[in-house]
């Protein structure tokens, strides 16, 4: 099982082109086996991309999460306790952003790994991730 950030989410939905080789292995190694853990707190980011036209779909946000769930094995979860304190106690190298911290600590307390592009997190000694 693995937990993707945000961005990946929308790269393997609309442009897989822009994930890495790893990334888009080991995605597709959880999307046959035991699943990928996505973030509720990543519908609210996808639907605030699309809002503010950083993402551009000729579909409706209800449609564009329909069709990203049916084609792909997630396993949705919301914020649990644990990480909802794990979040606010990360350390600094983590960045600020709410959800990232969610997103990082949620892969944290579900042992899994993170994949994501993002520089600042893949540099941080207490997230395993994958790009």
């Amino acid at each position: 099982m693995i937990t993707v950030d945000t961005h990946v989410i929308i790269w393997y939905a609309l442009k897989p082109a822009l994930l890495s080789k790893t990334a888009k292995r080991a995605i597709d190694k959880a999307n046959e086996t035991d699943g990928i853990i996505f973030c509720e707190i990543s519908l609210w980011e996808i639907a605030m991309l699309i809002k503010k036209k950083r993402v551009v779909i000729d579909i409706s946000y209800a449609e564009f999460i329909n069709l990203v769930k049916a084609s792909n094995n997630y396993v949705f979860r919301g914020l649990s306790p644990e990480a909802a304190e794990l979040s606010a106690s990360l350390p600094s190298e983590i960045n600020q952003d709410p959800a990232d911290r969610i997103i990082c600590a949620t892969s944290i307390v579900s042992n899994s790994p993170l994949v994501t592009a993002d520089k600042n997190l893949r540099k941080a000694k207490s997230i395993r991730s994958i790009w």
